[in-house]
């Protein structure tokens, strides 16, 4: 998976949490928070949605790690080829 896939991922799953939200001029490096009107309830959708869709487990130490889309695809993308690799 690429680092474009991977931010695409992370949007489709925003998408779903919060679908009245425009994502169409999201910038990959700035915080997702500052730009999206999410809270953490939101935040810890998403988290739980990539277990549930993709099987990739963030531990709260790394949350912030997913500030932004950039800092996502940097921490994500690893994890997500990790998973095909295994399959």
């Amino acid at each position: 998976m690429t680092t474009e896939d991977c931010k695409k991922a992370v949007l489709d799953i925003i998408a779903d949490i919060a679908p009245d939200e425009d994502l169409s001029n999201v910038k990959s490096d700035v915080r997702l928070r500052d730009q999206l009107q999410l809270d953490s309830m939101d935040f810890l959708d998403i988290v739980m949605e990539l277990r549930k869709r993709h099987g990739i487990e963030v531990p709260e130490a790394d949350y912030l790690r997913l500030a932004s889309l950039d800092s996502c695809a940097e921490y994500l993308t690893p994890k997500f080829n990790a998973l095909s690799a295994k399959s």
